[in-house]
């Protein structure tokens, strides 16, 4: 599944994919792994400075991930450039979403969010 959408001039695309080889059926444990890119199309640096996450599982069981940075950084985002990182997300479920925020920070200290559009996680197959 891929989402992608603009937000204050940050663009944020993501590409979700099912790891059957780290997922075990039997235990009810769903491996997903995700790729994001950020991009700035604006004209003025910012600072990912925090994340909010909304998961939900296939019973709607909705869990929040708040924390500082993705993936161990906070990376400073240039006019026309861009920074990607991979992460994961397990599930009881075959199938969930996920949305959230990128809490942005400027040079001068003005502070935006950046939307994650939702996106599907689940097993191909089960789409059809």
């Amino acid at each position: 599944m891929i989402s992608e959408l603009v937000t204050n001039r940050f663009r944020v695309k993501v590409k979700a994919d099912f790891v059957p080889n780290q997922s075990d059926p039997e235990m009810c444990r769903y491996f997903y792994a995700y790729k994001i890119c950020i991009s700035n199309e604006g004209n003025v640096p910012a600072t990912l400075r925090r994340r909010h996450w909304i998961i939900s599982d296939g019973f709607d069981h909705v869990e929040e991930v708040k924390g500082e940075g993705v993936v161990g950084k906070q990376p400073r985002i240039e006019p026309g450039e861009q920074y990607e990182y991979s992460s994961c997300c397990p599930l009881t479920t075959q199938y969930g979403i996920m949305r959230g925020v990128y809490h942005m920070e400027t040079d001068d200290g003005h502070e935006f969010q950046v939307e994650i559009s939702p996106f599907k996680l689940y097993i191909p197959a089960l789409n059809n």
